[in-house]
């Protein structure tokens, strides 16, 4: 929405949900620091569009009395001591190191202070004499060097949450109050005087989000800040999906919350995240509200001042697209539309005129727009006048409005594509290539000479011809010109680098880089060998039978709150016959996201658990690992599994109990990421391996497990499986089984496309700011919002 906003011409802000950290765990603050910047911007009127959803809107933060407030002002030649802009960006959250490399950070070496703001490219130099501040400059945060100096600048605080003295007094009364209850467990008396203990000191406080209720004396959200501002129109589009979302979202908060007081891990006071949707439903009550939905009804009760239909459709431009104006010319035509075509000039309403007598299709000139209205001109009639904008059709009135322009988003997408590359090729002075990824330093392999540096682009004239060149520097003085439009044989260089950043080049001419090809094709074919060598050891091994299903696995499928899809059961059955067999089994389960692949899996290893094998399930992510362990005990709640997970959340202490456990058998269930595949990993007994989003793992580390353990029976999961699995799925060196239904209660992802109504809500929008107004557009899906 953002692009779509910035192609438009207006200029927007997106603001993100800031999940709270409740637990003393070190967690990143990009977001906050995102946040943070765009409410500074609200706050300041430079940003006047908001784009956001509601619970990212009433999520509480920091208030705009105190973000003023902690905000950190510098110039040249101002009075303040290098100890007292220390402690300044402590109280903002900036954590002390002895370098800076990433935003949120401070270093202090003698009279200088580094830094790195929130919404600062590079991080920041200050330089002292005695107590004045003598220089302010940016820095190479790789090589530590002073760059460019400048005569100011402008810090805001680097988390939501900043804990100044005041609130820790009031966080020290919240815990020692919790303390004090009769009913509190030892474990959480060890923890909560964990907490005290650093909320006195000042220090760590990663939990602070628990106690967010108290941090200040005013509790704040983005629609105060933008209360503070004035006039707001609000744009809500899809009314029923948002308040879904907010309620969803509030229901998430208020289970959270319950269950942190049943603990008692925090008070009432202190537990409080979230504005509410009541103080939502005031602001929109206070403010015009435009709710954009596709079918009519979904705002409720709320009184509407109009309801307004479009039946609408976008067209494209057709400048770059002439042979498909002349058919649907003819489509409008035998349709009764009254077609209008806009040209540029008065010149090219006469061209246009006569390439269209060409074809035989009759058009009138207008060359008085203004006194013109379609609607009054008879069916099929076609007009050409001069005009720009965007084209689009009305279906009820069947007037249709065509644009000779070219595609104005492609053309400025493409522009400011140029202009980035050309800033990193050095300056608008140099003509450029098509890979915008590329820049001047950059190493790039070419398929015959092997790895060079790219050194930029060359203009050079060769017998009276003038072409644009890419210059690539190969060892010694070796250079080699390639056409800019001759770059199917160059790639960029991903290979591995020397502890300094740099790459040995090739050397053209010699016989290095043929060498280092024909070992590597020679690698590849061992890896085959070895693959091959595998699967056919797999095949002769003897592998564990299986019981045919029982009553217990019966009720366990029955336990399934949601009915089977068909292509699930016979999934299901497939997979369970595999099992039943004496080798081991190798099948690919395909379905998209949503189509219950984890559920056959858990049906799958349910049975292995039965017959009394271990179970490893191997994912890609921590995130994913912790769904698939809260899904796990969801589903196995009532029966005697183990499951357990290993991740980088888990304690060392905590992971050395997994792992002899694992090893004595105990853990039927163990989920992991690619610790998994670590050599100390010892199972008693692994029946079954399974590997979610196989193709976000390499070839080897796949491999490994199954070394490990052949005769095992191994299942993958995959929405968009690799081609070499594909393959192996189809030439039938594994099994496949398809999930092509999705279930009957799914909820599809939904993707807004603003197709017709777009250019009505973004003159609206336009309008609005040249009234002074200011504009808050929600979604129901963080996702939608999209980052220029």
């Amino acid at each position: 929405m953002l692009s779509e906003l910035a192609l438009a011409g207006i200029e927007a802000q997106g603001l993100k949900w800031r999940e709270p950290v409740i637990h003393n765990i070190s967690a990143s603050h990009d977001i906050d620091r995102e946040r943070l910047s765009v409410l500074s911007r609200v706050l300041s009127g430079e940003c006047r569009v908001i784009v956001s959803t509601p619970d990212a809107a009433t999520a509480l933060t920091m208030p705009p009395s105190v973000l003023s407030a902690s905000s950190l002002s510098l110039r040249a030649g101002a009075e303040i001591s290098p100890d007292e802009l220390a402690r300044k960006l402590s109280s903002m959250g900036f954590r002390t190191l002895d370098s800076v490399e990433e935003r949120g950070q401070m270093a202090r070496r003698g009279g200088i202070v580094d830094f790195w703001g929130a919404d600062s490219d590079m991080p920041i130099r200050v330089e002292f004499f005695g107590d004045e501040i003598d220089r302010i400059a940016f820095f190479d945060p790789i090589s530590q060097r002073s760059l460019d100096g400048i005569s100011s600048f402008e810090a805001l605080p680097c988390e939501e949450m900043v804990a100044d003295p005041a609130a820790r007094e009031r966080m020290m009364h919240e815990v020692e109050s919790l303390l004090c209850a009769k009913d509190i467990t030892e474990d959480m008396r060890a923890k909560l005087s964990r907490e005290l203990a650093e909320i006195k000191n000042g220090v760590g406080m990663a939990f602070r989000d628990k106690y967010m209720g108290v941090i200040y004396e005013q509790r704040a959200c983005l629609l105060d800040y933008i209360a503070k501002c004035g006039r707001t129109v609000v744009f809500v589009l899809g009314t029923s999906a948002v308040n879904e979302a907010l309620d969803g979202r509030e229901k998430r908060i208020a289970e959270m919350r319950a269950a942190l007081l049943s603990y008692g891990a925090v008070t009432e006071r202190a537990a409080v995240y979230s504005a509410g949707k009541d103080i939502y439903g005031e602001f929109l009550a206070k403010n015009a509200v435009v709710h954009i939905n596709t079918f009519a009804g979904g705002v409720g009760t709320a009184k509407l001042s109009g309801l307004f239909g479009f039946r609408t459709r976008r067209t494209v431009s057709y400048g770059d697209n002439p042979s498909m104006l002349f058919e649907d010319l003819l489509a409008l035509r035998h349709g009764g539309y009254r077609t209008v075509l806009l040209t540029e000039s008065r010149q090219g309403v006469d061209s246009l005129i006569s390439s269209l007598s060409d074809m035989s299709i009759a058009a009138i000139p207008i060359y008085d727009p203004e006194n013109f209205s379609p609607a009054d001109a008879e069916p099929g009639r076609i007009f050409v006048t001069v005009g720009g904008g965007e084209g689009f059709e009305l279906i009820s009135a069947k007037i249709a409005l065509l644009s000779m322009e070219r595609d104005k988003g492609r053309m400025i997408m493409r522009q400011k594509r140029r202009q980035r590359i050309l800033k990193r090729v050095g300056g608008a002075g140099k003509r450029l290539m098509s890979h915008a990824d590329l820049s001047v330093g950059d190493y790039v392999v070419h398929a015959s000479y092997g790895i060079g540096r790219f050194e930029g682009i060359e203009t050079v004239t060769t017998q009276g011809v003038t072409k644009d060149y890419i210059t690539i520097q190969y060892a010694g003085t070796d250079k080699l010109f390639v056409p800019c439009d001759r770059l199917e044989n160059i790639s960029k260089y991903i290979g591995q680098r020397n502890d300094d950043g740099t790459v040995k080049l090739s050397r053209m001419g010699g016989g290095d880089w043929m060498r280092a090809k024909s070992k590597a094709k020679a690698a590849t074919r061992d890896i085959a060998k070895q693959l091959i060598q595998l699967y056919a050891e797999r095949q002769r091994l003897p592998g564990f039978a299986y019981p045919p299903t029982g009553e217990l696995e019966d009720e366990f499928d029955s336990r399934f709150e949601y009915d089977e899809t068909e292509s699930q059961l016979t999934a299901i059955a497939e997979i369970k016959a595999d099992m039943e067999k004496s080798v081991p089994m190798n099948r690919l389960l395909c379905g998209d996201v949503g189509f219950g692949k984890t559920e056959v899996a858990l049906r799958a290893a349910f049975k292995a658990i039965l017959a009394g094998k271990q179970v490893a399930l191997l994912v890609p992510t921590t995130i994913l690992a912790m769904q698939h362990y809260g899904t796990a005990l969801s589903r196995f709640r009532g029966y005697a599994v183990n499951v357990e997970m290993l991740s980088r959340f888990k304690k060392p202490k905590e992971r050395a109990e997994i792992l002899k456990r694992t090893e004595r058998g105990t853990v039927d269930l163990l989920i992991g990421t690619h610790s998994l595949l670590s050599k100390n990993i010892k199972f008693r007994d692994l029946g079954l391996l399974i590997i979610d989003e196989e193709q976000r793992f390499g070839v080897v580390q796949k491999e490994r497990l199954r070394e490990m353990a052949k005769n095992v029976d191994t299942l993958m999961l995959s929405a968009t499986p690799i081609p070499r699995t594909l393959n192996m799925a189809m030439s039938g060196i594994s099994d496949i089984s398809v999930l092509d239904e999705a279930p009957g209660e799914r909820r599809p992802v939904q993707t807004y496309v603003m197709e017709h109504d777009d250019g009505v809500i973004f003159d609206s929008i336009a309008r609005e700011l040249a009234r002074g107004g200011q504009v808050l557009y929600l979604y129901n899906k963080i996702e939608n919002i999209e980052t220029v």
